[in-house]
């Protein structure tokens, strides 16, 4: 048998907890969209699937050679990697927009990165850089 014939039946279709995100995607074709509503709603997406965002690990904890890995991918390969790891990528309009940025969160579940501490730690430092910052006096963060 092909390793590229899935079940598609028993793969995690994301594009179905996308929905809103892709219709954000749709009008911003036509008008000006705030880019943080599209991170808010791919954040949304995230957490629904995995329980984490792309904020919850450190992009260091991949080795070169994951970089390399995702720095490559196309959508065909994407599609390919997702599906071996039990992922979707694809909607009824074809490869979902933000294709790339689930290939992360799955290549993170995949390492083992989604969990507690790592999530922790990435609060920390995105507290300390806004702390940082001229003119920054605190950080309220909703959990």
């Amino acid at each position: 048998m092909s390793t590229i014939a899935f079940d598609q039946f028993a793969l995690t279709r994301i594009a179905d907890f996308a929905r809103s995100l892709s219709r954000l995607h749709q009008a911003s074709r036509r008008q000006l969209v705030d880019d943080d509503a599209i991170d808010r709603e791919f954040n949304a997406v995230c957490m629904s699937v995995w329980g984490y965002t792309t904020d919850d690990f450190s992009d260091e904890l991949f080795s070169d050679v994951d970089h390399a890995f995702l720095d490559s991918l196309d959508e065909a390969q994407a599609r390919i990697f997702a599906a071996e790891q039990g992922y979707d990528l694809v909607d009824d309009q074809g490869m979902l927009t933000d294709w790339w940025g689930y290939c992360w969160m799955i290549l993170a579940e995949k390492r083992g990165l989604l969990t507690p501490e790592n999530r922790a730690a990435a609060r920390a430092a995105i507290e300390e850089k806004y702390l940082s910052a001229p003119n920054v006096i605190g950080v309220i963060v909703g959990r």
